[in-house]
């Protein structure tokens, strides 16, 4: 499916950039058109909901995400009473022009008004009531690979390998990540994809290890990485 980009963070859109893109969205027969909304780090999807014209003209004009209520036939400040706002940090439309896709950052970390940080927490036939302790909305594999890693550390499991590592602390995690290193480097030397890839792949697995050894989540990396990209470059 073909989406069409708006910008990488948020910036006031130019006069009449509103009215053009108004244009071009096909709203329903109430004015009306989905947005989903996800996170700006590692894509999960947090929540979808309504936006008509204004919602998503204050949108682009404050920067935080508005919202159209259909049950309150109102506009919707997402977050104003909660405190859970959301920054737009970029919109796109799909292929049909009826579908927009919003990539924000969610203040709190909560985007459901159940408390969870995602509205998609239930897989099962009976519904449950969400809240903080609500499943994790799926996201990319590192993510992912570190929430079970996190786990781990948090609830130990017999024979893990990864709570041996955490068992044996700094010394053997570290020297794990120095021997992955060298094995990574050899891979390059041979320019074998396969084995490069895999020898990353090892590397992440154990820089993970020593995050979650000292308390450091992989969100704070890719923030990191994020404030990094589009910084001035260096000489």
């Amino acid at each position: 499916m073909d989406q069409q980009p708006l910008q990488q963070s948020f910036q006031p859109p130019d006069p009449g950039f509103c009215g053009s893109l108004a244009a071009t969205l096909h709203f329903n027969e109430k004015g009306l058109i989905p947005a989903v909304a996800q996170d700006w780090l590692d894509g999960a999807v947090l929540m979808v909901a309504w936006m008509n014209r204004e919602a998503i003209e204050r949108t682009l004009a404050s920067g935080e995400v508005h919202y159209w209520s259909r049950s309150r036939q109102e506009l919707w400040h997402k977050g104003a009473t909660s405190g859970h706002t959301q920054v737009l940090k970029g919109l796109r439309y799909d292929c049909d022009a009826d579908v927009l896709l919003l990539t924000i950052e969610q203040s709190g970390d909560v985007a459901c008004h159940t408390g969870a940080r995602s509205c998609f927490y239930d897989n099962a036939p009976e519904p449950t009531a969400g809240g903080p302790s609500a499943a994790q909305p799926p996201a990319d594999v590192c993510t992912e690979l570190m929430r079970v890693i996190e786990g781990r550390r948090d609830l130990p499991e017999p024979g893990s390998y990864t709570n041996k590592l955490l068992e044996g602390g700094d010394n053997r995690i570290l020297k794990k990540i120095g021997e992955e290193s060298a094995e990574f480097v050899m891979a390059c030397k041979d320019d074998n994809a396969a084995e490069i890839a895999a020898e990353a792949a090892d590397i992440v697995f154990h820089l993970q290890v020593a995050l979650a050894h000292h308390g450091v989540s992989w969100r704070q990396v890719q923030q990191v990485l994020a404030a990094r990209r589009g910084a001035p470059r260096r000489d």
